[in-house]
């Protein structure tokens, strides 16, 4: 193949997946899904603009082997004893129960082998990673109780697809000589203790002798040789590589040198796991749908709907979910995951499954995919079209005996104020929505002034005896959540002092509208601080540093106001921040001046202390 023919395929490949992947994405269908339509379309049974798929798969599996890798850095021994509740528990009874009915059904209605009915079932069982999480951060769920939950499960999974990974070559084995291969177990075994005992004694002082060298060449090429060396390593000894990469990965998670070998990494890994989704994609019989219609939608169905069987219980018993919620676990987790592909294109080069058993499987996985989002959206708009329902509990009853203090939100800045106030003997209530938020608290303390309950309801309010109160404060993190607590407070008490937490300039205005004078931005003090840290840093003495810093925020103040009456307006707001920092550097270009300087540091009895 002349480096005419290399650049021509390289070229396709990045102007597929350039097209594809933000496609997909646009539409929240995931950019694994992006890269499987991308290596249909430039695939023999579509465009045919690459005709090599063997060699294109043969590069790509090395993208699996660095996914295996990062997996096992970020599974360091702490982060699993965290969770083990919920890994080690719904997880292991999901990945057990589904992987024991299905492969029940496989062997028993479709004939496969025992060892095939094995490795098909645990490779369905698991779900994908890649959509999963991509879904909980879009719709913000991440942070929920079935967000969490189905983060404990597919953390369980990527656990599990390693031994699956390993036993294929074994199960393969063991079928064709009509036995139990109790050398190649042995092999196994020896070779994995090598690894975890060499790794364990010589990859901390090699990373050390090259972190000293201070290239980061040399880091990247040190992190590309651990990886390629153990899994040559797993390769000569007849186990597999993936198995290799993930155990350095384990190997390096509780090191000090394992965000800057995942930073390494990652570019690599993105690309090359990208492409071994494209050559998944050139692989797959289309056609099968076409001549097969019937059996391809079945699979598809069948998986969706047995795994969403189990997984609902599963969710309502073992994780304590809600009704909504585990229905909500059940529409994510259903589909079939990135690792069935390695899995199945194992077991395919393995002889476990046939050619066409392969295909059906992992047309039926991809299409399981494809509608996981519509799903997930789906079930959203069914249960209401509400993020997340919450909890169906009454406010908790509140005794209190005139507070002169309402505080909104028990969160970082809510807890603050209340622990100043508390100090200062200032009678308080707080109140706060979230369940998970209260039962954190309650962890550190039984505190009689912090109660359960959503400040917008004008039955706790009263509770809270707001009418005797001075000032509320204000300080939940949602803008929406508290835009609706101040109009109720501003229309039942409008004697009260609000004081109230913004998240940007915006909030802020929408703030001022409802009457709330100087709403605080969070982030504000916090930055000036640090950039006055960051100029003394720089040399600046910290009596200027300091003074320029109060010039910003003064003059910061008197914008935000001035925006305030033009703020629906784009363009006045874009024109007013330009001429504001034209202004400032006008006004720092003079303090510059040394007579300005002179009269500014006399003004604050200042001494004068030389250039800087």
């Amino acid at each position: 193949m002349d480096s005419h023919h290399y650049l021509q395929v390289a070229v396709v490949f990045l102007l597929a997946t350039v097209v594809a992947v933000p496609l997909t994405k646009r539409f929240r269908l995931g950019a694994v899904l992006g890269y499987l339509l991308a290596g249909v379309a430039i695939g023999p049974q579509a465009l045919g603009l690459v005709g090599d798929t063997a060699g294109i798969a043969a590069i790509s599996e090395f993208g699996v082997v660095l996914m295996l890798f990062v997996i096992g850095l970020e599974l360091s021994p702490q982060r699993l004893w965290v969770m083990r509740r919920s890994v080690f528990g719904t997880g292991l009874l999901q990945v057990l129960v589904t992987s024991i009915v299905i492969g029940v059904i496989a062997w028993r209605l479709f004939g496969l082998t025992p060892g095939a009915a094995l490795i098909v079932a645990g490779s369905l069982a698991l779900s994908s990673t890649a959509f999963g999480l991509q879904i909980l951060g879009e719709r913000k769920e991440a942070g929920s109780a079935y967000g969490r939950q189905a983060f404990a499960i597919l953390l369980f999974q990527d656990l599990a697809a390693i031994p699956l990974i390993a036993a294929v070559p074994l199960l393969a084995s063991s079928t064709a000589r009509h036995g139990f291969d109790l050398a190649g177990l042995l092999r196994t075994v020896g070779v994995i203790v090598a690894v975890v005992v060499g790794g364990r004694y010589l990859l901390r002082p090699v990373f050390r002798f090259v972190a000293k060298a201070d290239a980061v060449e040399v880091s990247t090429a040190t992190a590309l040789l651990v990886v390629m060396g153990v899994a040559l390593l797993m390769d000569v000894a007849g186990v597999s590589v993936t198995l290799g990469a993930f155990l350095a990965g384990v190997l390096l998670a509780d090191s000090e040198y394992r965000h800057e070998l995942e930073s390494h990494i990652e570019p690599f890994k993105g690309l090359l796991l990208g492409l071994f989704f494209i050559s998944v994609g050139m692989s797959m019989d289309i056609s099968l749908l076409l001549r097969a219609p019937a059996l391809v939608l079945g699979l598809v169905a069948a998986l969706l709907l047995l795994k969403g069987a189990l997984l609902w219980p599963l969710g309502r018993i073992v994780g304590g979910l809600e009704r909504g919620d585990a229905l909500r676990l059940a529409a994510l987790l259903a589909c079939g995951g990135e690792f069935a592909f390695v899995v199945l294109k194992l077991a395919d080069e393995q002889g476990l499954v046939s050619a066409r058993q392969h295909n059906l499987l992992v047309l039926a996985i991809t299409l399981s995919m494809a509608l996981t989002p519509l799903l997930v959206a789906g079930l959203a708009k069914l249960l209401g079209a509400r993020k997340l329902r919450k909890p169906a509990r009454a406010f908790d009853t509140i005794v209190a005996h005139s507070p002169r203090v309402i505080l909104a939100g028990y969160g970082r800045m809510g807890q603050i104020v209340a622990r100043i106030l508390r100090a200062e003997g200032i009678p308080f209530v707080a109140l706060d929505h979230s369940v998970e938020q209260m039962d954190l608290v309650r962890r550190f303390g039984r505190w009689n002034d912090i109660f359960y309950g959503d400040p917008a309801r004008p039955e706790l309010l009263r509770a809270a005896q707001a009418d005797k109160a001075e000032v509320f404060v204000l300080a939940s993190d949602e803008p929406e959540s508290s835009l609706h607590v101040a109009r109720v407070v501003r229309r039942m008490y409008p004697h009260l002092k609000i004081v109230a937490r913004a998240r940007n300039r915006q909030h802020v205005w929408r703030l001022m509208d409802l009457g709330v004078d100087e709403p605080v931005r969070e982030t504000l003090y916090s930055s000036l601080k640090m950039s006055r840290q960051a100029l003394v840093a720089l040399g600046m003495t910290p009596e200027r540093a300091a003074d320029r810093v109060e010039r910003f925020r003064r003059q910061d103040a008197e914008l935000l106001k001035a925006q305030y009456l033009v703020y629906d307006d784009e363009a006045k707001l874009v024109q007013t921040t330009k001429e504001a920092l034209a202004e400032l550097e006008k006004l720092f270009e003079a303090d510059a001046e040394p007579q300005a300087r002179e009269a500014r540091e006399r003004d604050a009895d200042v001494p004068l202390t030389g250039a800087d």
